[in-house]
């Protein structure tokens, strides 16, 4: 694995963007055609797939692993800590990219299979749904698979451990923003104008009843405020103010309530301060569902990987963009865990280059299990 280390180190001290992907595309492009793979280019803009065969079986898999790093410094101190500021493989996918090469290397040598793997490198994980544009760039019309596969390093759990279940995996993620307008004037006469401030000031807080008040306690939901914005000077009320944040489910039931509901208390709430609101509410990722067979797979697969398997008691609310995968074909999202000190998308975190066995194994078994050579 030591080869795979160097690439994996490599890759995070040259991390790239969602859809400006080149330099990593180009190096697993290259892997994969010196393996004798096919390879197909620019699928999602910057996005790589290779197909590998072996004998006559007509079943297919598809293992996606993604290759974008986050717009955020690398505070790490390893010498192969980013050699570009602004850019840092904060969640892994360096590790990820990796471990599917890896695994391509092992099935190209390898004769334990009968069928076509499809290897996925998909850009733009990070918010900019690379899955989505794959799909919407043929991915599954011109390469087929009968399910596809995907793995996360997890630090949550110890290393040498997986887990994933049945159904909802991870959490579908909305973002919403909110400006707030109408008011302005000098902070001495606040009784010659409308507070923005403190119309937006109550909304943070009427919002965070949202979840507790309108959604079932049994159905798992998420509404967090991440940016508050307003005003330049100490000495004046400004025009206007803006909230910005995100909202996590499972249900599309849920989702609807808490966009209804968000956008009636931006309305009311404001209204009652003689301010207007106007609400921007993007539902980028939808929740990523594992079927049932292909969960159990997984874990098979792990558990032959000399994983410690488990079901996975409950989902995360973290979101993932494999959810537009999974909504096209059956699949299945496993946690890989890492036992790392920091968490993902930590300005110090850097992937456990341990891990890259167990992912590489993981990915060839599920193969192996999914496409059996018929003796």
């Amino acid at each position: 694995m030591d080869d795979l280390t160097a690439l994996r180190r490599d890759l995070h001290a040259h991390p790239e963007l969602g859809f400006d992907e080149h330099r990593t595309a180009d190096i697993v492009a290259n892997f994969l055609a010196a393996l004798g793979i096919e390879v197909h280019r620019n699928i999602g803009k910057t996005g790589v797939v290779g197909v590998l065969r072996r004998g006559t079986g007509p079943g297919s898999v598809g293992l996606r692993a993604d290759m974008d790093a986050l717009p955020m410094d690398d505070a790490g101190t390893q010498s192969w800590k980013s050699l570009h500021a602004g850019r840092c493989h904060a969640c892994g996918h360096d590790g990820h990219t990796v471990m599917l090469l890896g695994a391509a290397r092992k099935l190209a040598a390898s004769q334990e299979f009968d069928g076509t793997v499809i290897f996925i490198f998909q850009p733009a994980e990070e918010g900019l749904a690379g899955a989505r544009a794959m799909i919407e760039d043929g991915l599954f019309s011109r390469f087929p698979c009968d399910a596809v596969y995907a793995i996360h390093n997890w630090p949550e759990l110890p290393l040498g451990t997986a887990q994933t279940r049945a159904g909802p995996i991870m959490a579908a993620a909305d973002r919403f923003d909110i400006t707030v307008n109408g008011g302005g004037g000098h902070a001495a006469q606040p009784h010659l104008s409308a507070d923005t401030l403190l119309a937006t000031s109550e909304l943070v807080v009427q919002l965070n009843t949202i979840v507790a008040r309108a959604v079932d306690p049994c159905e798992p939901a998420l509404l967090t405020v991440t940016r508050i914005q307003g005003g330049f000077s100490h000495n004046m009320i400004p025009a206007s103010a803006s909230i910005t944040g995100t909202v996590r489910t499972f249900s599309l039931a849920v989702q609807d309530t808490i966009e209804k509901r968000l956008c009636e208390m931006a309305e009311h709430v404001t209204a009652a301060h003689g301010l207007q609101a106007t609400v921007a509410y993007n539902r980028y990722y939808p929740a990523t569902i594992n079927s049932p067979a292909e969960a159990q797979i997984a874990l098979q697969a792990a558990g032959r990987a000399g994983l410690q398997a488990s079901a996975a008691a409950s989902p995360a609310l973290t979101s993932e963009d494999f959810s537009f995968m999974l909504a096209a074909r059956p699949g299945a999202y496993l946690w890989l865990g890492s036992g790392d000190s920091q968490p993902l998308h930590h300005s110090a975190y850097d992937f456990n280059d341990a891990v890259i066995p167990y992912g590489v194994a993981w990915f060839c078994e599920v193969v192996r299990t999914t496409m059996p050579v018929n003796i």
